[in-house]
């Protein structure tokens, strides 16, 4: 499956989608105009994945998939695309393909991290949330 790879700008995350690398981050600032122009062809693409990856059986990887999310802010539309992002992961979870979500947060900004607690917990997965040092 071809990689999915977009540059952040000021105001929408880079987003860097490679099953040859086993690497999927989402990160930066995620504020859009237009959310959809953003997210809908991401949530295509992790349909697409989603499909692929269930449909071969026994799964091949012998690590988890990594899903990392790394924001320095998003929005409440931003939100609800994240939402149906991890939600379509877990779907990978249940058809039994391990997968590991990892929450990065700014050490001092506990917005950000439970807005990642709230997805767990709305989404009923575990995430491995991971403090960062501000920027100075």
């Amino acid at each position: 499956m071809n990689s999915y790879i977009t540059k952040a700008t000021s105001s929408s995350p880079e987003i860097y989608l490679s099953p040859e690398e086993n690497r999927f981050e989402i990160s930066g600032r995620s504020a859009p105009e237009d959310v959809r122009s953003i997210y809908y062809p991401v949530l295509e693409w992790i349909d697409k994945f989603v499909t692929e990856v269930s449909v071969k059986s026994p799964y091949n990887h012998k690590n988890p998939l990594l899903f990392k999310f790394d924001f320095e802010y998003f929005n409440s539309s931003s939100a609800k695309f994240l939402y149906d992002i991890i939600y379509r992961l877990k779907e990978l979870i249940d058809t039994g393909v391990p997968v590991k979500v990892e929450w990065y947060h700014d050490a001092e900004d506990t917005d950000l991290r439970d807005a990642g607690e709230d997805l767990a917990i709305l989404l009923e997965m575990q995430f491995t949330y991971i403090p960062k040092e501000g920027k100075k």
